[in-house]
């Protein structure tokens, strides 16, 4: 997805880097930092995420790729997270993040069970974080998954999230145009590109 230059940071990264499969499968001091190489598998680290999106004027941008080659993205215009004494809560399901050493939900037991760091609920329809398992896996619902698109046995060849701040003292400003085409997915406002009209 090309977005222009239009100052978008990458904070995640996921890919055929030649990594270990559970690379992503951290505690919570990595996630909180960051880890990884930019140009390959990366974590902004959620102290940044929260710098970047604490004034709650940023849009968030996910490209995911399937292994064989079939895209979609998805745009959520407003995305903000807590800071880690709230656990880094998220706007867009208003759960908490949870690793392997600090689970949010641990009657789920979710880090552990789907095998990352992320916003689990009970347990997740999205694991971006999760093993790269690169395709169909046997194993249930701990790959690079998002449900609603490829379901939980299938993991995801690439991902990258991004995001954009739209605005604030300065006057406000809409994200790029790179998209015309909205509905609602699980109850969020999403926008999607019309280029990739396959919904999640």
């Amino acid at each position: 997805m090309d977005t222009d230059g239009e100052g978008w940071t990458v904070l995640q990264r996921r890919g055929n880097f030649n990594r270990s499969n559970d690379y992503f499968f951290k505690d919570w001091a990595s996630y909180k930092t960051g880890f990884g190489d930019i140009e390959k598998d990366f974590w902004i680290g959620n102290d940044n995420i929260f710098a970047l999106t604490n004034q709650r004027l940023y849009s968030i941008l996910f490209d995911l790729k399937a292994v064989d080659g079939e895209k979609r993205h998805a745009l959520y215009y407003s995305f903000w997270i807590d800071e880690e004494r709230d656990s880094m809560t998220g706007s867009h399901n208003n759960q908490k993040f949870s690793t392997k050493d600090q689970d949010s939900n641990p009657g789920a037991s979710c880090a552990r069970k789907h095998k990352g760091g992320w916003w689990y609920g009970a347990c997740h329809l999205s694991n971006l974080n999760g093993l790269y398992l690169r395709g169909k896996h046997e194993s249930y619902a701990d790959g690079v998954n998002w449900y609603s698109w490829k379901g939980y046995h299938e993991s995801l060849d690439t991902t990258e999230i991004s995001g954009v701040a739209r605005g604030g003292a300065g006057g406000a400003r809409a994200p790029p145009k790179i998209f015309s085409c909205a509905l609602t997915l699980h109850d969020i406002p999403v926008l999607f590109l019309c280029n990739s009209i396959k919904y999640f």
